[in-house]
């Protein structure tokens, strides 16, 4: 064009001034985003494309290549950006993407900079700047689990990225508490993006690097491309961070799925663009606790194969171009888009209308909305406590080192750091003398001796020292007055202490194959669809999935290898409990609340149990075996504790025989050393060990003899001839340990100590929790209350979300009849522009991006219905998995078959059938891997406001099966081998047919339940509330009372 006002029949010249491989060429199929927009632009007719040949551009004079009117201009490896610039100074074209700010793209510092200047969210970052590789920084500080630059500490988990942008090798460090180790993000090699490297734990020094808080997104990243100012679009990916598999469809894709973007995502959209003045732009988004933050700018950047999104960016390029070079000319979209005449449909992916899978349907109508399970950890190694008064110095100084030298302050040793000074403490002190002192006795002399060699054996275990195997705690219990340094005064200075060591409770190898099988199990029979819909669901962004563990390592990694075998991940659990599990230790932790009721329950336990005669009280029902005080008690209880003993002290005997040359010398050297951090790597037993006829696992036998002592003198003090039932469940434990892990050894009476203990701990383990249904209540509602109450958010949440989508539907396909006539080419510019439409409203489709009131900072992703080929994007299923300890499944069990019990219920049947009930009698032990679900099923051939428009379906698995522990046969033999037990199949709470709704269920739960206006009241995040319609807000407002506090907006 000679001018602006030029001649109508004047194309304007595009030029395309990249490398040749950012534009390729080929069949329709087959040829790259680039391709496909600049043939939709030249098919408008306006337009003449002119591509810059890679000869042109690196070896002509920019005074030889082609005019043009506008410019697209972008770097990419080997791209003269200097001389594009001077081109672009030389003839003034209109540049999509200004050239200038393209080197900020190259230094990660710069980009964080110039996003924070226009006010983008960053994750918290600091700079450590060398001049030289492995230059030594005074203001950089790298300790085990936390890296401080000017004062400023990043505990790990933490990412450390090169200032390079050019540098695609970020790393990020895990804690110990989680195993440690190092994940390493690359691009894409094959079908990996990531590689775990659990021995690497120090940070990198060989040059300059960004490090910044680790964005826990729920394994989910976030592309957004821009095309101008007003048009974003963003798909979602599974993150390297949790596995580093890159999951591909069948044409070798990486496969993403178009998510919505909330208004102030948009808003960041185009600050990026602006910030940048790069209108195609690529960006990475990661959402955490409400809020997004931009990590990373890609500049140039296309979405690939989504035809929808190459009709956008040609119909935005086209207007662009058009309001620079010809503004007299109208940017209104032809009625039918130029290429739409011969253009392929692409072939929508779907699943189509599932029922309800394993229990059975109630109609073809039905479909699955939300699984919530409560589980216990799986299989562990038994919990040990060493307690010992300590008066040497070298202790009592550790003590003062690690607590401020507080002469009264006790002290928690966790790190690698402290537990290795303790190491090194203990290993002077054994064999010990305490000079200047007598000893009281020699027995009691020779008991300290023991116990410290207990405490270095621990310590010794092969492995990364970690919080998660072991704490120790330092109590001050004496104190003396002693002068101060410098003379001037007295101070006080302990001469006592207390020290507590804890270990074990180990996820041990078979725990972990428990967990991971556990979760295909639920993969493949929870869900409709026979495992693949499960895995459909997710990937395409329409299965809403919150993993929440107590503070427990054990439990923590059952959590991760249950989603890992859930969601079908390869890989080490380190980086997939970080990415995916969330820690609440106050909802999943702690019995505090029931303490008192619980020492009231044990106390009348030991009455029951050590009277001569078994005393039954009746509560009213002689047909109702569970409603007597004591339930499940042996009637010869008190004439088995004797029997208890006897066999105890058998199999002591027989590990301190195998015990007694192993205190001083290194008895393994001939074996692999046992390295618990990889051992959570692994499934299988190892092999070594037991051919060596040593016990399983990293106990010796020093710690196995303690383990055995400690409960031989606790569990009968023959001095007051008194027994601690309290011990008998820790008996129980160790015998089935054993008899499952060390097998191999042949103790002599482990098999009739198991039966022995198993028909105890039968009885008592259920009776702790209460010995009769109303304590029983009274003590799991205290214990679970905060976690019914979020059971109850979660299922209303779940039903608020589903009306909302059900009642859009509905309006949408009403609107669809009263348009029938109106074509669907007439509408595409309005379509195209709702979906940015600046701030001011939000695209109708939001509304199936819902927002969880149970915490509001939980992070979300939804399929953005319009981009997705996808059959049923309105389909939607929550998944809530709560991972706890025994005292929660009971708990909750409790109430759910005894709340009926409650004065404000009476009259009211129970949640559990009868024969549910008969079945929990008899149902002993929830042993390793037990869990309770929770399913709710939408009715849709029913109205909304019809109560059986939700029901709920309750199952419970007993967990672990101890059958190959109390059989001979082949089956148990081969499962012996292998140390691991087979998980219970669930079995039904309800009759076949029944029908609990959710209303009955929130009527029955109520009382026990924490109140959604006690849990920590919520903020909504800023820009969230665009996820709703007023209707579901206003349905919220009224649910939740503490939201009556927030304005009007929502905001």
């Amino acid at each position: 064009m000679k001018d602006e006002g030029g001649d109508f029949g004047t194309k304007i010249k595009i030029g395309v001034c990249v490398m040749q491989k950012k534009v390729k060429c080929g069949s329709e199929a087959n040829s790259g985003p680039m391709r496909q927009i600049l043939d939709r632009l030249q098919k408008f007719g306006e337009f003449e494309i002119i591509e810059f040949m890679d000869k042109t551009i690196i070896d002509d004079p920019i005074e030889s290549w082609p005019i043009c009117d506008c410019l697209i201009a972008f770097h990419s490896s080997g791209y003269p950006l200097e001389k594009a610039k001077a081109y672009a100074a030389l003839r003034k074209p209109f540049l999509v993407n200004e050239l200038e700010p393209q080197h900020l793209l190259h230094d990660r510092r710069k980009v964080y900079e110039q996003l924070q200047r226009y006010g983008v969210h960053v994750p918290r970052y600091v700079l450590v700047n060398r001049e030289v590789p492995y230059q030594e920084l005074d203001y950089f500080v790298e300790q085990e689990d936390f890296v401080e630059v000017h004062g400023n500490r990043f505990w790990k988990p933490f990412v450390e990225k090169p200032v390079d942008g050019d540098d695609h090798r970020i790393m990020i460090y895990y804690p110990s508490s989680a195993g440690g180790g190092m994940k390493e993000l690359f691009r894409k090699v094959g079908n990996r993006s990531s590689e775990f490297h659990p021995d690497v734990r120090r940070v990198r020094r060989e040059g300059s690097y960004i490090y910044e808080e680790f964005m826990p997104t729920g394994g989910t990243d976030v592309k957004v491309y821009t095309v101008g100012t007003e048009y974003a679009h963003a798909e979602a990916r599974k993150s390297p961070v949790v596995d580093g598999v890159v999951m591909r469809n069948p044409d070798g894709k990486e496969v993403r799925y178009p998510v919505l973007l909330t208004p102030t995502e948009k808003q960041m959209a185009r600050d990026v663009c602006i910030a940048f003045r790069q209108a195609v732009c690529g960006f990475d988004l990661l959402r955490c606790e409400g809020r997004s933050y931009v990590c990373d700018v890609n500049g140039w950047s296309f979405v690939k194969n989504s035809h929808k999104y190459y009709d956008d960016t040609a119909c935005v390029l086209r207007k662009m171009f058009l309001d620079a070079k010809a503004p007299h000319l109208s940017t209104t979209i032809p009625p039918t888009l130029p290429w739409k005449v011969t253009e392929q449909v692409q072939p929508s992916e779907g699943l189509t209308r599932q029922g309800s899978g394993i229990i059975g349907t109630f109609g073809q109508s039905e479909e699955l909305r939300c699984v919530i399970a409560i589980v216990r950890h799986g299989d562990r190694t038994p919990k040990q406590k060493v307690k010992l008064k300590v008066t040497e110095e070298k202790l009592l100084n550790l003590m003062l080192k690690y607590n401020g030298g507080r002469p009264r302050a006790e002290t928690k040793l966790k790190s690698a750091v402290q537990l290795q000074d303790l190491l090194d403490a203990t290993r002077m002190l054994v064999p010990r003398n305490r000079p200047g002192r007598e000893s009281d006795s020699e027995a009691e002399d020779f008991a300290h001796e023991e116990k410290l060699l207990q405490v270095k054996a621990v310590l010794e275990e092969k492995g990364h020292f970690s919080g998660i195997y072991r704490k120790v705690q330092l109590k001050p219990l004496k104190w003396v007055k002693v002068t101060t340094s410098n003379d001037e005064g007295e101070e006080e200075r302990p001469v006592e202490a207390l020290m507590v060591l804890k270990y074990g409770g180990v996820l041990t190898h078979a725990g972990r194959k428990q967990a991971e099988e556990l979760g295909r199990y639920f993969r493949n029979n929870m869900y409709p669809g026979e495992g693949t819909g499960l895995l459909r669901l997710h990937s395409t962004y329409r299965h809403d999935l919150k993993i929440y563990s107590s503070d427990e390592g054990r439990v923590q990694m059952s959590a991760a290898a249950f989603a890992k075998g859930l969601l079908d991940l390869e890989g080490e659990l380190t980086p997939i409990l970080v990415s995916l599990v969330s820690k609440d230790s106050s909802m999943l932790d702690g019995l505090d609340n029931a303490s008192i009721e619980m020492e009231e329950a044990k106390g009348m336990l030991h009455d029951i149990i050590t009277s001569v005669a078994k005393t039954v009280q009746n509560n009213g029902s002689s047909e109702l075996p569970w409603m007597v005080d004591g339930a499940g008690l042996p009637s010869n209880a008190s004439e088995l504790l004797p029997k208890l003993v006897q066999l105890t002290k058998k199999v002591t005997e027989q590990v301190r025989l195998l015990a007694s040359d192993e205190k001083r010398t290194e008895e393994y050297e001939v074996i692999p050393p046992y390295d618990q951090a990889r051992a959570l790597g692994k499934t299988n037993i190892d092999v070594d060990r037991i051919a060596a006829g040593l016990p399983c696992g990293s106990e010796g036998f020093l710690l196995m003899h303690a383990r055995w002592r400690k409960l031989e003198t606790d569990l009968y003090n023959e001095r007051k001839e008194r027994y601690d039932i309290t011990q008998i469940p820790d008996v129980y434990d160790s015998c089935k340990y054993d008899l499952l892990h060390n097998a191999h050894l042949n103790l002599e009476g482990l098999d009739e100590l198991f039966k022995v203990a198993q028909l105890l701990a039968d009885g008592v383990i259920p009776n702790e929790y209460g010995i009769n249904p109303e304590q029983k209540l009274k003590i799991g509602s205290k214990i679970a209350r905060r976690l019914l109450g979020k059971i109850l958010i979660d299922l209303r949440n779940t039903r608020e979300e589903a009306i909302s989508v059900a009642e859009l539907k509905s309006n949408r396909d009403q609107d669809s009849t009263s348009k029938k006539a109106e074509k669907e080419d007439t509408e595409y510019q309005s379509k195209l522009y709702i979906k940015n439409d600046d701030m001011r409203r939000t695209s109708t489709s939001d509304i199936s991006m819902d927002q969880d009131d149970d915490d509001d900072k939980e992070t979300k992703y939804r399929l953005d219905p319009e981009y997705a080929n996808v059959k049923t994007p309105e389909r939607h299923v929550r998944t809530r998995l709560y991972f706890t300890s025994e005292s929660h499944i009971h708990s909750v069990m409790n109430v759910l078959r005894y709340c009926n019990l409650d004065e404000s219920l009476l009259g009211e049947d129970s949640l559990v059938c009868h024969n549910g009930l008969e079945r929990l009698h008899k149902t002993k032990e929830l042993d390793y891997m037990s869990y309770i679900v929770l399913r709710m099923f939408e009715n849709t051939a029913v109205k909304l406001e019809d109560p059986k428009r939700f029901r709920i379906d309750m199952t419970f698995s007993r967990g672990a099966d101890l059958s190959p522990l109390e059989k001979n046969d082949s089956e148990a033999a081969s499962l012996h081998q292998e140390h691991t037990l087979p998980i219970m199949g669930p079995e039904r709470l309800q009759e076949v047919g029944s029908y609990l709704t959710l209303d009955k269920m929130e009527e029955m739960f109520h009382p026990f339940a924490m109140p959604a206006e006690d849990f920590p009241p919520p903020s909504t995040p800023a820009g969230f509330s665009g996820y709703f319609t007023k209707s579901v807000l206003e349905r919220l407002v009224n649910l939740w009372p503490f939201h009556k506090h927030a304005n009007s907006s929502g905001k």
